[in-house]
């Protein structure tokens, strides 16, 4: 009963037509003579004057559409008596609306089951140990959480409990769960396993990450594609040959009815509806791939794009540096080095820093220094162990420049950080930031996507990113540009639509220059996801080249849809002319076009041959680089 009033409430033309249907039935047997195709007749001229001014409104607002057909089919089948066929039209043109909602619907479904899952209740433990309920918008920073098995975590947090198997498809895509241990952060909107656990609140629920993500889908859904573009593409020629057809008919045979039979077969429903429907397609299977289209007019230009320019650090690297290598100078061991090291960089929270400490962390504990002193671009003073330690600069570390063999030359790109002690130098320990595991393999899949080229903008020095690009395949490097810089550098790319993709603060502007702006991990910086058109929740490279295979099956689907609409539209037509089917027979076939049209539409929501082979490539890449990593 719900779903019928819904319907009544929503669709109140539909109801006006299914209802003079039966009436119009009731006075056909059992009415005055004519009173049948006086009635069907009169509310079928009240829908076309209602149409007709909505292509007017239409053309005022500039957009030429294709509802002159409709309103002439209506109009020239009641001329000729066909009133039942007038008002099979009239159904094909007001059950259109609910037929393309149901179909977006059914396209959408990614999109809608990420808004219906948002989290609405939390469970805070008090301090007594009670557990309250509370609203999920009352969640604040330092509450402590317990969620439920298989429940839906509220807020970002981290966690308290010793372990937990949290399913982040959701978020992500990825469909197996993440093993994490106490004090990992976990992110709202993931599900929780088969057991209880405990999170400390580190957002509220505004600043979480799935309010944010929760964001980007009502953007995506509120947005309109270039379907009236789109099918304004088609919809002149296709309205000059239904009238020539007709037309031609009309003065061939001498029969008026010749060119309402034309007419009824070409309405523009398969114009009006197959496009909308791939467009929110494509977008539904992009969300369950972990990619959030904001703007449905983005996936006609990502099928086009040309050129993409990709950010290095934290987006063609992993963005975290690592220990490559130790060398020592003096009795010290590696372990022993990277110890001392570790001891001195302990409160530091400059990334190089960190990295030295976690690696140290790896093999035993770091001591903690006596005192510490963090000395601005030039590096870390410390006690340790009873002796002063620092770790740094060269210049900084050692009081005199002494000649002795510090080891071979770093590559370009890394960074040596020397280690001191007592004023003597001791060691050196060279860091560098890893290409992610799959960039080369993503880049090759960009251009067998079709993109023939592919660059690098990057901040970094030019010997860094000419290291980096000659390992991965980078067709153009544009090294030391500053945000503004890399802006210039996009506007002046001569392959366009240009597609830009990095994640970091500094990205922003020229990710809202570029023609499509991709964003790297939801995680990245607030000003990257909001600045791009396409986020991409995992934090997968290979991600890029499926977003481009994506774009162009939609785009192929939806003209092929319309295609197929307008190609099953001038046959009928053509059959009309003929005299051989009468229009109460072709306003049916034109429903079952219409059908055909969106039924095609919806193929756009699966992967086409090359994306199920890219999926099953980086599967395989995925599994074997984890059987390659020691345990």
């Amino acid at each position: 009963m719900v779903k019928v009033n819904r319907f009544l409430r929503n669709y109140p033309m539909v109801v006006l037509v299914l209802g003079t249907a039966i009436v119009g039935i009731i006075l056909e047997f059992a009415g005055p003579d004519g009173s049948a195709q006086w009635f069907v007749s009169a509310v079928a001229l009240i829908i076309a004057v209602l149409q007709f001014k909505g292509m007017v409104d239409s053309l005022l607002a500039g957009s030429f559409g294709i509802d002159i057909l409709a309103v002439t089919a209506i109009v020239s089948t009641l001329a000729v008596g066909e009133y039942w066929a007038a008002l099979v039209v009239c159904l094909m043109l007001t059950g259109g609306e609910a037929l393309e909602d149901y179909a977006e619907a059914r396209a959408g479904s990614e999109l809608t089951s990420l808004l219906e899952g948002a989290p609405t209740v939390a469970y805070r433990i008090e301090d007594s140990g009670d557990v309250t309920a509370i609203g999920v918008e009352e969640v604040e920073i330092g509450d402590r959480l317990l969620v439920r098995p298989h429940d839906t975590i509220p807020v970002d947090a981290r966690l308290a409990s010793a372990s937990a198997a949290i399913d982040e498809s959701s978020l992500t895509g990825e469909s197996l769960p993440v093993e994490h241990v106490e004090g990992d952060a976990v992110l709202s909107g993931s599900l929780n396993g088969n057991a209880a656990i405990e999170l400390v609140a580190t957002a509220d629920a505004s600043a979480s990450q799935y309010q944010r993500i929760i964001q980007l889908v009502q953007e995506a859904q509120d947005s309109k594609a270039p379907f009236v573009r789109l099918a304004d593409r088609v919809a002149v020629p296709f309205t000059l040959i239904a009238f020539i057809i007709a037309g031609t008919a009309w003065a061939i045979a001498g029969d008026p009815t010749r060119f309402a039979q034309v007419l009824v077969v070409a309405t523009p429903c398969p114009l009006i509806i197959a496009a909308p429907v791939a467009f929110m397609a494509g977008m539904s299977r992009a969300a369950r791939g972990g990619m959030i289209v904001k703007n449905a007019g983005t996936i006609e230009q990502v099928s086009k794009v040309q050129t993409v320019a990709f950010d290095k650090t934290g987006t063609l690297t992993r963005g975290i540096p690592e220990v490559s290598s130790i060398y020592t100078f003096a009795e010290h061991s590696d372990e022993e080095l990277l110890r001392i090291a570790a001891s001195a960089e302990l409160h530091s929270s400059h990334p190089l820093g960190e990295a030295i400490v976690s690696t140290a962390r790896r093999t035993g504990d770091v001591p903690v220094p006596s005192s510490a002193t963090e000395v601005p671009a030039q590096g870390v003073s410390a006690d340790v162990d009873g002796a002063h330690v620092r770790v740094g600069k060269r210049s900084f570390v050692a009081d005199r420049n002494e000649a002795m063999d510090t080891g071979p030359e770093p590559d370009a790109g890394y960074t040596v950080i020397w280690v001191g002690i007592d004023g003597r130098l001791v060691g050196r320990i060279d860091l560098s930031d890893p290409i992610r595991p799959e960039t080369a393999f993503a880049l090759d899949a960009v251009h067998r996507a079709g993109v023939p080229t592919t660059a690098m903008l990057t901040g970094d020095a030019e010997d860094t990113a000419t290291r980096v690009a000659s390992a991965i395949g980078i067709d153009d490097v544009r090294a030391g540009l500053l945000p503004e810089d890399k802006v210039s550098a996009v506007a002046a790319m001569p392959g366009t639509p240009v597609m830009m993709v990095g994640d970091g603060v500094n990205d922003a502007p020229v990710l809202a220059a570029a023609d499509v702006g991709v964003a790297m991990g939801a995680r990245g910086s607030t000003a990257a996801v909001e600045s791009a058109d396409v986020v991409i929740m995992l934090d997968d490279f290979a991600r890029i080249p499926r977003l481009l295979l994506l774009g162009q099956r939609t785009m192929t689907i939806a003209w092929q849809a319309i295609l197929i609409g307008v190609g099953f539209s001038v046959v009928l037509m053509l059959i009309g002319a003929t005299g051989v089917m009468p229009a109460f027979v072709g306003a049916w076939m034109q429903e079952l076009v219409d059908l055909a049209c969106i039924l095609w539409a919806l193929l756009a929501a699966r992967p086409s041959r090359q994306e199920r082979e890219l999926i099953a490539l980086s599967q395989e890449q995925s599994r074997a680089e984890t059987a390659a990593v020691p345990s």
